[in-house]
């Protein structure tokens, strides 16, 4: 009786043996594949390296320090594509300065969550990040020349960097190319604003805080 209860024990124990790394195993992968349900986000898969240089994204933008009117390219990436580099070129009219320019501006978006209604609707409620913009002229100077006295223009007029907070609205048309489509705005500020706010009290954020507003076309959708 001793010897048969001695054997159901080891017994026992040697299946728990054998069953412990595989829920070890299980515990280890669970964390990993688990998704969010609000948040549907997911990067393509490329089959060559090379197709990665291809946007993911296109998008216009009105106003925000770059040109009446800006557009580009961009790249979506991370586990989740919560990180956008962004690549746009804009034009300001004659009407807003003495001649016809344009602007260069490469931006660096955060995303980090996505919410998603249903199967076609989406929000990003918020999203942050920063620009640097350049405009395209020989009068404009990123160090200060030597006609004028030691400091006297403290800054660069053609190099200009921004930060910026937002919020995207989309939805996902039934269409191969498209992904989907989003409308966003930005409240963005830059470096001279906040230093004049710091100097003058009298300033309100209203004086020193841009809107822009713009839409995004994400490209690509999966097979």
């Amino acid at each position: 009786m001793k010897w048969s209860i001695f054997k159901l024990l080891l017994a026992g124990g040697m299946t728990g043996m054998t069953l412990l790394p595989l829920c070890a195993q299980n515990d280890s992968i669970a964390p990993a594949v688990k998704e969010r349900r609000w948040d549907k986000r997911e990067h393509l898969r490329y089959d060559e390296r090379w197709e990665r240089l291809k946007p993911t994204h296109l998008k216009w933008q009105y106003a925000g320090g770059m040109g009446l009117n800006s557009v580009g390219v961009g790249w979506d990436y991370g586990r989740r594509c919560q990180w956008e580099t962004d690549f746009q070129v804009g034009f300001l009219p004659a009407k807003y300065a003495e001649k016809f320019r344009l602007t260069f501006t490469v931006k660096q978006n955060y995303i980090p969550w996505s919410i998603c209604f249903k199967e076609h609707w989406m929000a990003e409620p918020f999203y942050c990040g920063l620009y640097i913009t350049t405009i395209a002229g020989d009068e404009f100077w990123k160090k200060e020349p030597g006609r004028y006295p030691n400091k006297y223009y403290n800054f660069s007029t053609k190099i200009r960097p921004y930060i910026f907070v937002g919020q995207r609205f989309g939805f996902s048309p039934r269409h191969d190319l498209v992904r989907h489509v989003s409308l966003f705005y930005e409240l963005s500020t830059c470096e001279l604003y906040l230093i004049s706010k710091v100097t003058n009290k009298s300033l309100s954020m209203r004086d020193i805080l841009r809107l822009s507003f713009g839409v995004k076309v994400q490209l690509f959708r999966d097979e």
